[in-house]
């Protein structure tokens, strides 16, 4: 009998499966409820803080502070945006005990509750991080659980995990496969990569059909023709790598900052809570919440848009990133993007203006992770922008190369060196 009808006959081969099809369904719906739950926090915090004065003052310091010392309490390992972590927790081989504190369950429940609670503080949180840090923590669990083999379980459950993740909270499988390759693996093997496409097929599918591409921005009229339109590549792409790299070098330098201060991160989170409710009073609430709502409303030009919307937005994912809360920055990266985008077409209105923001939308976005294929894909099936797709690719590649001159180590990767664990001394017979 052949390897592959022996595989096929097994029936422990069948129960894996059966089990890794069920855990992958089950990111989707936590995917889901995590999306579902940030709405309702972020737009119920907004109405409040309108109708209130006082409150954004009151709640978002003092609930900031006590989100952060719950993470750092009861969940370590589950703070800021959780990317970091895993691609921490990829790189560790042979020492779980490393590697559970970075990905368990524990991390995941932490990850699905405190970001909500910092939604109803005012942070500026998105779910993209948090979702990757669910789904390969989850994953990774239930291999253990079930004791899958050593290969799937020293790198595949983990890239499988956080591709199924991110590809059901944007609704992009296409943007899952391509972010488990440049951003959290750099290859794939081909087991791996079956793991992977299959964890993004389930977690999809089970994402779309309960949301109906609840994160979905769908508008025909991105169109570029070509001609003097095009010189608008350049404009953005190098605009808005810029941008996404100021806010990446912010990020990064600010972080080491705070830490050499050796400052509580109480008060850091408190003084962050401050700094999130004065902008959000000077935006009228915009700064608050994840950003979807008022990027759809960009690019549905439904609404009117504060020019200071996304400066207010930017340095609103700043504080709460320096707040230690656990959050992503993806969907308050798009919005940040889409409103730059917005300005640009304003003040060089030399192609359409839909088209212009979904241009700064994937350059921010690029300069911020340093990440071009991911970038554009991911604005691609977002927005069903096929028909400009030469031009974002153009765009993403503009926007990294100009993030790189300014800060040439990626956001992640910086990220990542605080997470890993010190190398312990070589013992040599003399001391012994």
């Amino acid at each position: 009998m052949s390897t592959q009808l022996a595989s096929f006959f097994s029936i422990t081969l069948w129960k894996q499966r059966l089990v890794f099809w069920v855990g992958a369904i089950f990111v989707g719906l936590l995917i889901v409820a995590m999306t579902l739950l940030s709405e309702w926090a972020g737009e119920t915090y907004r109405l409040i803080s309108q109708q209130y004065f006082w409150f954004n003052f009151i709640v978002a310091p003092l609930g900031l502070s006590f989100t952060a010392w719950l993470t750092f309490r009861f969940f370590p390992g589950s703070e800021r945006s959780g990317i970091p972590q895993v691609k921490t927790a990829l790189e560790i081989t042979g020492n779980l005990a490393d590697r559970n504190r970075l990905i368990s369950l524990r991390i995941a429940f932490g990850k699905m509750l405190l970001p909500i609670m910092g939604l109803l503080s005012g942070a500026s949180v998105g779910f993209g991080g948090p979702a990757v840090h669910v789904g390969a923590s989850f994953m990774a669990s239930l291999g253990k659980a079930v004791k899958f083999p050593s290969h799937y379980m020293e790198r595949g459950l983990i890239l499988a995990g956080s591709a199924a993740g991110f590809a059901a909270m944007f609704s992009a499988p296409l943007a899952g496969i391509i972010f488990a390759i440049e951003e959290m693996g750099r290859a794939l093997e081909e087991k791996i990569s079956s793991l992977v496409l299959t964890a993004i097929i389930f977690s999809g599918v089970t994402a779309y059909a309960l949301l109906n591409n609840y994160i979905f921005f769908n508008d025909k009229s991105f169109i570029m023709p070509w001609g003097m339109t095009w010189l608008a590549i350049p404009l953005c792409g190098i605009t808005g790598g810029f941008l996404g790299g100021l806010f990446s070098k912010i990020i990064i330098r600010g972080g080491r900052f705070l830490k050499k201060t050796g400052i509580s991160i109480i008060v850091i989170a408190f003084a962050s809570g401050g700094a999130i409710a004065i902008l959000g009073f000077y935006s009228d609430g915009d700064s608050f919440g994840t950003g979807y709502s008022q990027a759809t409303e960009i690019l549905t030009n439904s609404a009117p848009m504060d020019p200071w919307f996304p400066v207010y937005k930017m340095l609103a994912s700043c504080a709460t990133f320096f707040s230690g809360i656990p959050s992503g920055i993806f969907v308050p990266s798009i919005a940040t993007g889409a409103g730059f985008g917005v300005n640009l077409a304003h003040w060089f209105p030399i192609a359409p203006a839909s088209a212009m923001v979904l241009l700064t939308m994937t350059a921010y976005f690029s300069g911020m992770l340093q990440s071009p294929l991911t970038s554009f894909v991911i604005v691609m099936e977002m927005t069903g922008s096929h028909e400009i797709l030469i031009p974002l690719m153009a765009t993403a590649f503009f926007a990294t190369g100009t993030s790189k001159l300014i800060n040439p180590t990626p956001l992640y990767r910086a990220l990542c060196n605080s997470y890993i664990p010190p190398k312990k001394p070589i013992k040599t017979d003399n001391e012994e």
